[in-house]
């Protein structure tokens, strides 16, 4: 009897070993230290999926794609479409008839919240889960760096509207408030020669996940005391910032991408532009069906975050645009 145990004993060990192996010309996924959280509900605690560890995100104003790709007045946009990635059928994912809010929302947490106005955070506070609650569960840092916001995680806009909250939508999530957050994370961008973005661009402390916002004088979208020459404007804001984002230390160590999305199209067309610039993205124009749900995936891929609402069936883009 005590020979069967023992010889019973070893081939169960062995079926166990068998089980829990990894599949022939399958590697076991490994974390990266800054993935290594403790497991949280939205948090991390997946498999690391990109080279990359830090994202920055570049939202940019109501404009078709048409509008944008092949327009001598953005010759610059052109350029980085031309030298990186660009996404040639990208849509808003969310319907027509509704204005910019809906689009930074569905961006941010997979769905609309059924948003169909430009409300501000006053009006608007959202619960339920979102990418900045799910950077900060991981364990790890965000910055919203939003140009002309005239205090920390501004829930108004400014009353010339050069600064409207509806772009830099933290204070619309009642997580950011409430753990405070917003307060502290939630910054003003500051100019390219100083301030919070300039700071920590050259310094190579990004955190995590990068929100920048221009105004609305720089963002193609327009303002009351910036209503011409928007195209143009915006591009040359592209043409100052990026370069100085892709010569810092954290772009240079290949620790960043970057993606330069529009939130909207026109009144009937939400066919809209959409980069991803990185050290690995060359020469990539991708014909697959994308939506903002696409580049929410891919954030969080890249960060090692849970899917979020549209993002778990939304198309990838980590593999075309060579962020794996």
């Amino acid at each position: 009897m005590t020979g069967k145990l023992r010889v019973l004993g070893v081939s169960a060990l062995l079926a166990m070993t068998a089980c829990s192996a990894t599949p022939a010309g399958e590697t076991q996924p490994t974390a990266s230290p800054s993935a290594q959280a403790p497991p949280a509900a939205g948090g991390a605690n997946m498999p690391v999926l990109s080279r990359y560890t830090k994202v920055l995100v570049i939202p940019e104003e109501n404009k078709q794609y048409g509008r944008i790709i092949g327009a001598a007045d953005a010759p610059y946009v052109n350029k980085l479409a031309a030298t990186y990635g660009t996404a040639k059928n990208m849509g808003a994912g969310y319907a027509v008839k509704c204005p910019s809010l809906a689009a930074y929302i569905l961006l941010t947490s997979g769905t609309t919240h059924g948003i169909c106005d430009d409300n501000d955070a006053v009006k608007h506070q959202l619960t339920g889960d979102n990418v900045f609650a799910q950077v900060a569960k991981a364990g790890k840092q965000y910055r919203q760096y939003a140009e002309s916001m005239p205090t920390n995680c501004r829930r108004t806009n400014t009353g010339n509207g050069v600064y409207v909250v509806r772009h830099a939508v933290p204070p619309y999530y009642a997580t950011e408030n409430s753990s405070g957050r917003c307060a502290k994370w939630d910054v003003p961008l500051g100019t390219v020669t100083s301030g919070n973005l300039h700071n920590d661009i050259t310094k190579g402390t990004l955190p995590a996940l990068s929100w920048v916002t221009p105004d609305t004088c720089h963002d193609m979208h327009g303002a009351g005391s910036c209503e011409a020459s928007l195209v143009k404007n915006g591009d040359t804001w592209l043409s100052t910032w990026l370069p100085k984002i892709m010569a810092g230390p954290d772009y240079k160590s290949g620790k960043l991408a970057v993606f330069v999305v529009w939130d909207e199209g026109n009144a009937t067309d939400n066919h809209i532009p959409a980069l991803v610039i990185s050290p690995s993205t060359a020469k990539v124009a991708s014909s697959a069906h994308l939506t903002h749900c696409s580049v929410l995936r891919t954030v969080e891929e890249i960060l090692g975050l849970s899917l979020l609402n549209c993002a778990a069936s939304a198309s990838p883009m980590r593999q075309e645009f060579k962020l794996a």
